[in-house]
């Protein structure tokens, strides 16, 4: 005989080609647009901390420098109370116009407020130049969240100011660091702005691909799952519930047949047709809410496999159980599917070998269980090409074989099929007994 195994292998994409419908109606998956999320930077939070406190250390610092050297002025009472209006601005923006979060355009509000605070700072050091060193805080805290370009342009016009302002009251001595710091500190300051932002933006664009890919693995997973699921339907299906109406069908015909030669051979396959239909409907319903095949319920594999090779023999070739090695316990899914294999390679024997006699052999050894399921019909010419076809004898027709691979395939077993025209056939499948599969007998049914 000439054979062609089945093995183990990677789900087709022809399968795949058939996803379901993700959103409802479109035939497409559709995804709500990525909202903005605030920074999930966890040093942000410390880094404004340190920020406020530095800036009213310097505000603070400056005041009292203020004092110091102006002190009798008779300004000096308004630009105290410049300090303290600057102050109140910068802490009451905290709270009526806080910053946007981090990537998202600033409202108007809070443009207003930094328009506000900055004005109020011109002013003042227009008048005491020590205010000058706010500066350096005052933009980070406050036009770190403008755009790159509009940062850097008011940072450099800041800069002038504040190199006026050191020059207006040098009182004639010409003092290099009032012209040199403040830029370069400015530039160190905006370099850091910069390079703060665009990795703020890396970390942003980073996060919108880790959810998007999360995403769309959860919908590929989903859709993996659909096709599972609808492969072990459909492999329920023809296992259980068509199988059951083909024999019924052909009960059914041989009663109509001698209806009125041979009453009582009518009423015979009437009433094996009947058991029929009502053990489908048992199948039907343990199917419904996910059980274990009926015969399983209350029997293990092998006295279930006994008992299908003798229901067999009554409606059409006579079928042997053979035990081959005494089986342990094995786990559920491993049961049902060889019971599954069992009934889809008897109903194919049933409806197209011809047979007279077919037999069951259940093997067990240490390492494996293998079920071989041979009759003495009219076989047919094996090839990689038919094989899919190879127990049904029609190319092309039914679903007993796919389904049978599947079964295998999925735990981790090979299924062969050897035939050659008027020698008979043999389906065999193997399924290997590792620690990979759960012998608890809770795996469910494949």
């Amino acid at each position: 005989m000439r054979s062609v195994t089945t093995t183990p292998e990677v789900a087709k994409g022809t399968e795949g080609s058939e996803a379901p419908e993700v959103a409802k109606g479109t035939g497409t998956d559709t995804y709500p647009p990525v909202a903005p999320r605030a920074d999930p930077d966890p040093d942000r939070r410390w880094l404004t901390a340190v920020m406020h406190a530095a800036f009213f250390l310097l505000l603070g610092a400056s005041l009292a420098r203020y004092l110091i050297r102006h002190e009798g002025e008779g300004h000096a009472g308004r630009v105290v109370v410049l300090f303290a209006v600057f102050g109140l601005l910068y802490v009451a923006g905290r709270f009526v116009a806080p910053p946007p979060p981090s990537g998202t355009r600033p409202h108007a509000r809070y443009l207003a407020w930094v328009g506000t605070v900055l004005t109020v700072w011109v002013v003042l050091l227009a008048l005491a130049p020590s205010a000058a060193w706010c500066a350096m805080p005052l933009f980070f805290t406050g036009l770190h969240t403008l755009s790159t370009r509009t940062a850097v342009s008011l940072a450099a016009v800041l800069t002038l100011l504040v190199v006026a302002s050191k020059l207006r009251f040098a009182q004639g001595e010409f003092d290099p660091n009032a012209v040199i710091a403040p830029p370069a500190v400015a530039a160190v300051g905006t370099a850091v702005l910069v390079h703060l932002k665009r990795q703020a933006a890396r970390q942003r664009a980073l996060i919108d691909d880790l959810v998007r890919t999360r995403r769309d693995l959860a919908a590929t997973e989903r859709r993996a799952g659909i096709l599972a699921e609808r492969q072990r339907l459909s492999t329920e299906i023809h296992d259980t519930l068509a199988q059951g109406l083909s024999s019924q069908q052909m009960l059914l015909q041989a009663a109509e047949r001698v209806w009125h030669a041979d009453p009582g051979a009518a009423r015979g396959h009437m009433r094996d047709a009947a058991e029929i239909a009502s053990r489908s409907l048992t199948e039907a319903r343990r199917f419904v809410h996910d059980l274990a095949p009926a015969d399983l319920a209350e029997r293990t594999l092998a006295p279930a496999l006994a008992a299908l090779a003798d229901r067999e023999s009554g409606a059409g070739p006579t079928v042997v159980f053979h035990l081959d090695g005494a089986p342990g316990p094995l786990p559920e899914r491993v049961e049902a599917a060889l019971l599954r294999i069992a009934q889809g390679a008897l109903a194919n024997v049933r409806e197209h070998a011809g047979a007279t006699r077919a037999a069951l052999t259940l093997t067990c050894l240490d390492d494996q269980i293998s079920l071989d399921i041979a009759d003495d019909g009219r076989g047919f010419a094996v090839t990689a090409a038919d094989a899919p076809a190879a127990t049904t004898g029609r190319p092309g027709r039914g679903h007993g074989l796919p389904a049978m691979r599947a079964r295998a395939r999925q735990l981790g077993g090979t299924l062969t099929v050897e035939s050659e025209p008027g020698e008979g056939t043999v389906v065999s499948a193997a399924i290997p007994l590792t620690p990979a599969l759960d012998t608890s007998g809770k795996g469910g049914t494949s």
